[in-house]
């Protein structure tokens, strides 16, 4: 773990990736209805999966930003463009941290709107909508990102 930025792991389970996203597709229904989806991979896609079924929107697309290698965040780089305006659609993220993603993507759909599962405090201004807030020197970890594996016992990892 990066020690300078993060001090704390917040595992995501899948079970409660999807009720987080359910979650904010409730939150979503009274704002809605939305034609389209822009999801924002990778970590969107999930989420933006549950929320169209939920919401039972059939046109899903994507926009395709590379920003993280691991937990080093480096420059936005748009890999895939999504050409509209983003009237009566929905951006789906996992995330939003520093908001660098956010404000790029916020900047090519300026009429959509963003909704995100979670949010750390610098990012949180610039989406719309979101589920639970997390510190910001918090490394969220999704189930995606990791295995089960053994842990040793606390009493022997002194």
């Amino acid at each position: 773990m990066n020690t300078s930025r993060y001090k704390k792991t917040y595992p995501i389970s899948w079970e409660q990736l999807h009720r987080d996203s359910k979650a904010l597709a409730w939150r979503l229904l009274e704002l809605g209805p939305f034609e389209r989806i822009v999801a924002i991979t990778r970590g969107g896609l999930v989420p933006a999966a549950i929320v169209a079924r939920e919401l039972e929107i059939r046109l899903v697309d994507t926009v395709c930003v590379a920003s993280y290698d691991w937990q080093a965040q480096g420059e936005s780089v748009v890999l895939k463009r999504v050409n509209g305006k983003g009237d009566g659609w929905l951006i789906i993220d996992d995330l939003v941290d520093t908001g660098k993603t956010a404000e790029l993507v916020r900047n090519m759909l300026p009429k959509a709107h963003f909704a995100t599962v979670y949010a750390k405090p610098a990012g949180r201004p610039i989406v719309d909508t979101f589920i639970t807030e997390v510190s910001q020197d918090t490394w969220i970890l999704f189930p995606w990102d990791s295995e089960h594996q053994f842990v040793q016992p606390i009493v022997h990892q002194r």
